[in-house]
């Protein structure tokens, strides 16, 4: 019970030093660098996926709105160009026709982009959405793991290794470090991973869906 309590207590003081942005121990830090890293790359990923949703809901909506008043300008020149036999008449015709098939053109484009945005959506959903999670265990372990380090130190600090009980008693710490640690190295291995294949992936939906919107740009 009291090992249960003290584990808590050094638990607690490492996420206040988290909250509170207080230093911590530098040689800890940096072993955590290459870790750091991927987690920027990762919220990176998060950040800008979402971001990206939210520019092709507008970029559809102006495309749709765009067309919709080109036809509409298209249609109305068609319709006055009929009751004028003139030069001006059949000029008005070709410019109807032109905005109607640049309106339909238009629209053509957003079949690539609804697919890109469902496939972005989905994206985002599942494999951000399963790396966020890992991250959170990640986290929750590397708590664990440094108020662990926090206590070992503590305990380190007053040790006098002739006294059995105080020896005893760092033996019991020692064995909480190494497994909070292998849990910590466990779960730093599996976002490191995670982020690695979320990059790739993202990369590769991008490629594919942007050919695809390259290629309809590029018929029209």
């Amino acid at each position: 019970m009291v090992s249960r309590m003290q584990k808590k207590f050094w638990k607690t003081k490492q996420v206040l030093i988290k909250v509170t942005g207080k230093k911590e121990d530098e040689h800890v830090v940096a072993s955590d660098a290459e870790l750091d890293a991927k987690l920027e790359v990762f919220h990176s990923i998060q950040a800008t996926g979402s971001e990206l949703l939210k520019i092709i809901e507008k970029y559809q909506l102006a495309l749709n709105a765009v067309s919709l008043e080109e036809n509409d300008f298209g249609l109305h020149l068609k319709a006055h160009a009929q009751q004028n036999s003139t030069q001006a008449g059949r000029m008005m015709t070709a410019t109807g026709n032109a905005l109607c098939s640049a309106a339909g053109q238009r629209l053509a484009l957003c079949t690539p982009l609804y697919r890109l945005e469902q496939e972005m959506d989905t994206f985002t959903g599942r494999a951000v959405s399963d790396t966020f999670l890992t991250v959170n265990q990640m986290e929750k372990a590397r708590t664990e793991y440094r108020g662990a380090l926090l206590w070992m130190k503590d305990v380190s600090q007053e040790l006098d290794p002739d006294t059995y009980k105080q020896m005893e008693k760092f033996r019991k710490v020692q064995i909480q470090v190494r497994s909070s640690k292998s849990q910590f190295d466990k779960t730093k291995m599996d976002v490191c991973q995670k982020v690695d294949l979320l990059g790739a992936s993202r990369c590769n939906l991008l490629s594919h869906s942007l050919a695809s919107y390259q290629v309809q740009g590029s018929s029209n």
